[in-house]
């Protein structure tokens, strides 16, 4: 059991650092000093957010699972409202917005029933907690194995632990009976958002960074008199 816990804190580092490189790059490659100066707060904010939700479920013994259920799938359901919001406004086109709404609405529904679960019986939301955290970290895996790249390390890390957390949940049920099993799964999902939440603090930073960078200087023999106007080519 030692060996197992240890290979899960391991993993969950090298899952950790594979989002955090995704993260690195996108935050960096695409967001401008405006964009980085409305969404870092943001960033931050769901960041700590997750941990302190992860802290709460752990200490709460008797309702953790509801809490991280209900958490869970409030993210979710937020989420694939974005999702379908940016696909239905244009800003995506063709086959990705078709994609992007697909998602996003199994994502809402889903989102909502669990959130929904959550509210109704604690009974229930630890039952679907122990069966969806293994599926949610397969399904994780699989996404970030189809990507490449840094992200394909991170799902190889997070495809050996959902392998591991399901023979420790099921290993736990048997022999401890499924209460415990509530038990450890809890402590699991929690780790996992919080481990999700650490790459978002990570990309607050790196985006208020580029907030505070200054803005470029004009080019040389440009005083900036006509660009209010529409630009030098106005001038002629």
């Amino acid at each position: 059991m030692p060996a197992e816990r240890e290979r899960l804190v391991r993993d969950t580092g090298r899952v950790a650092n594979g989002g955090t490189d995704m993260l690195t790059a996108s935050t960096l490659g695409e967001a401008t000093p405006d964009s980085a100066r409305r969404a870092w707060p943001q960033w931050l904010l769901l960041g700590l957010a997750m941990i302190a939700v992860a802290v709460v479920a752990v200490a709460w013994h008797t309702a953790g699972a509801r809490l991280l259920l209900g958490a869970l799938g409030l993210l979710l359901a937020v989420r694939g409202a974005v999702l379908v919001r940016g696909a239905r406004s244009g800003a995506l086109a063709g086959e990705l917005a078709g994609r992007a709404r697909g998602l996003g609405a199994a994502a809402a529904v889903g989102g909502a029933a669990a959130a929904v679960v959550a509210i109704v019986s604690a009974a229930l939301a630890a039952r679907v907690l122990l069966v969806a955290v293994p599926v949610a970290l397969v399904v994780g895996a699989v996404a970030l194995l189809a990507r490449g790249g840094g992200a394909r390390r991170g799902g190889q890390a997070l495809l050996v632990w959902a392998a591991l957390v399901t023979g420790l949940l099921a290993v736990t049920g048997l022999t401890q009976g499924w209460g415990r099993a509530v038990d450890v799964v809890t402590v699991v999902a929690a780790l996992a958002v919080a481990v999700l939440g650490v790459p978002l603090l990570i990309g607050a930073a790196q985006l208020r960074a580029v907030a505070a960078r200054p803005a470029p200087a004009p080019a040389a023999g440009c005083g900036g008199c006509a660009c209010g106007a529409g630009g030098c080519g106005a001038l002629g």
